[in-house]
């Protein structure tokens, strides 16, 4: 059975996304695999590249033939080079920056009371409550 590494086409109609997969070289594109081993979304900037490298190095050293497309992926996570020997060999995928915390315009009104203030507030029967034992305290004074 020749086995194969390559990409399985999911999305839209021009948004497409793939995960790496090894598959029986005979199988449809997007038919059944033998396991998933990563992702890859080419759309987003920089584009997501996502491998497991252990169970790719495991695949490549079973006799698995990556596809022109996945191992010019597994060039760039480095899997590619580890495989043929090379010890120095790096990832070069870039990774996309952190999203900068949201803060709200102090200088606004707010739409919504925090969370906070409204727990400040007693409820309704525990303020009946609260009214209750302070008169009781004040006639046992008196």
């Amino acid at each position: 059975m020749a086995v194969k590494i390559r990409l399985k086409r999911f999305g839209k109609i021009r948004a497409p996304y793939y995960r790496v997969v090894v598959a029986d070289s005979r199988t449809k594109r997007d038919g059944r695999v033998i396991e998933e081993i990563g992702k890859y979304h080419p759309t987003e900037e920089p584009s997501i590249i996502e491998i497991n490298s252990e169970r790719a190095q495991y695949w490549l050293g079973v006799g698995a033939q990556p596809t022109e497309q996945v191992a010019a992926l597994l060039k760039l996570t480095g899997d590619w080079g580890i495989f043929k020997g090379d010890k120095d060999a790096k990832s070069t995928v870039k990774v996309a920056e952190p999203k900068a915390a949201f803060v709200a315009d102090e200088a606004k009104k707010p739409v919504l009371k925090p969370k906070v203030e409204k727990a400040a507030e007693p409820a309704p029967a525990e303020a009946e409550a609260e009214t209750e034992a302070a008169e009781a305290t004040a006639e046992e004074q008196a």
